[in-house]
């Protein structure tokens, strides 16, 4: 594995909003490509309560993604980082510093000040 996927891309990539970042996705050999358990939750939150992707799409998306759980490697880095309201976001950090994985995310700005985070924004 090679990139673990933020919330935010994963829900990019299952409504096809973004071609670009379908595109690359593609571009990634299989077993690449990663979902924190952590993640995982908080889409399956937004699609419990109606929100896109619903339910059923999210679960096939594991048929091509690895869904990979968070341990007590990651919490042990989580607790290292600098605190910040978003904890989802320190989580999902965390759980990619553990693994050594670079996140891919759109959302840049909030996890740019987490040391040792490799980032890449594939919606660009």
């Amino acid at each position: 594995m090679k990139y673990l996927l933020d919330a935010n891309t994963c829900i990019l990539l299952l409504t096809g909003m973004v071609p670009a970042l379908n595109a690359r996705a593609r571009e990634c050999d299989e077993g690449e490509l990663g979902m924190s358990s952590i993640a995982f939750a908080e889409v399956a939150l937004g699609s419990f309560n109606g929100k896109l992707p619903p339910m059923d799409r999210l679960d096939g998306f594991l048929d091509d993604v690895e869904l990979v759980a968070f341990d007590e490697v990651a919490a042990r880095v989580y607790a290292t980082l600098p605190f910040r309201r978003a904890s989802f976001d320190r989580l999902i950090a965390a759980h990619a510093i553990a693994l050594d994985l670079t996140l891919v995310t759109s959302n840049e700005r909030d996890f740019a000040p987490i040391p040792g985070l490799k980032v890449e924004n594939w919606t660009l």
